[in-house]
């Protein structure tokens, strides 16, 4: 897909969470889960978010909703259409401006019928007719509506969820893991909704851990690892023996997949709260040097993308 020229509806700089809580004894310590954070979504683009589980795509998901638990403290700047994302406006926009597909189909009201489900996020005009429409546009044939979830196929629920998300006119749209359990061609069809929905205006923000499938759809990519941003790079960087890409992290984790060698890194990623001093994938990286244990490196840009890695060239 070629790169283009976006508008940014959400930006997201030197963003960190941290978690309070009680160990044995009742010792209250505190676990910096997201640190230094930088992220950046334009209008009319799809950006995926990519990296292994631990990581923090979903929790940076919950901070951009601002619907993190009491015992998170978060810092750093968050921005949604130039303009700061205090709780107030995050409130403000939650489910309208700014909606979330979530990671599960069971958010979906058990007790409720599913038309009735997606009236209540019509935000103008008529509900009936906002319905239909939305049903028609997801290929959600004529009755769905007055079914329950129960009675729908994994792919009709996923269809619902994003009809409940978009029908109000979202201007971001944060899909979180929306296709775990589809097959190939439920992940193709789920996908290519996403891509309509940046093709017509809309920022979208997909997390995945499925690079393979979203990178047909995908503008840019966003790599994260023990908690923050690695690397962002276009889409099509993603290809070959990935010598295109500018992190590490990032080629090994193409290079993992099983059409690119199957190549695994040794080691694991780390604990929050046991982070190694520098860079943190350092210790698992086979350039690294002693350079690499000083301090940790910025975000950078670096042939179009960004990275953060004090050797990448």
């Amino acid at each position: 897909m070629p790169q283009t020229i976006h508008v940014p509806v959400l930006e997201v700089n030197d963003l960190s969470v941290a978690f309070t809580r009680y160990d044995r004894g009742l010792r209250q310590s505190t676990v910096e889960v997201i640190r230094n954070l930088h992220l950046t979504v334009g209008r009319g683009e799809l950006l995926a978010v990519v990296g292994s589980s631990g990581s923090g795509k979903s929790l940076l998901a919950h901070a951009i909703l601002g619907i993190l638990p009491d015992n998170a403290a978060v810092s750093g700047t968050l921005r949604y259409e130039g303009e700061p994302l205090t709780p107030a406006r995050q409130e403000a926009l939650r489910g309208k401006e700014i909606a979330l597909v979530p990671q599960s189909v069971n958010f979906l009201d058990p007790l409720m019928r599913v038309g009735d489900q997606v009236r209540s996020s019509v935000r103008e005009g008529d509900a009936d007719a906002e319905v239909r429409r939305i049903f028609d546009r997801y290929r959600l044939a004529p009755g769905t509506e007055r079914r329950f979830p129960f009675q729908l196929s994994g792919g009709m629920a996923r269809r619902v969820l994003v009809s409940t998300a978009t029908v109000g006119g979202p201007r971001l749209v944060i899909a979180d893991e929306p296709t775990p359990g589809l097959d190939p061609a439920a992940v193709r069809e789920t996908l290519s909704r996403f891509r309509e929905l940046a093709d017509e205006g809309c920022a979208v923000l997909l997390i995945t851990h499925d690079i393979e499938s979203v990178l047909p759809f995908a503008d840019n990519v966003a790599v994260f690892y023990a908690g923050t941003t690695v690397e962002t790079a276009p889409a099509g960087d993603f290809s070959g023996d990935g010598a295109r890409l500018r992190h590490p992290y990032s080629r090994a984790l193409w290079q993992a997949l099983p059409q690119n060698g199957f190549s695994p890194i040794p080691g694991v990623q780390p604990h929050p709260s046991a982070l190694p001093p520098g860079c943190l994938f350092a210790p698992r990286c086979a350039a690294a040097g002693t350079d690499c244990s000083r301090e940790r490196p910025e975000m950078r840009e670096l042939r179009g993308g960004t990275v953060r890695c004090i050797h990448a060239t």
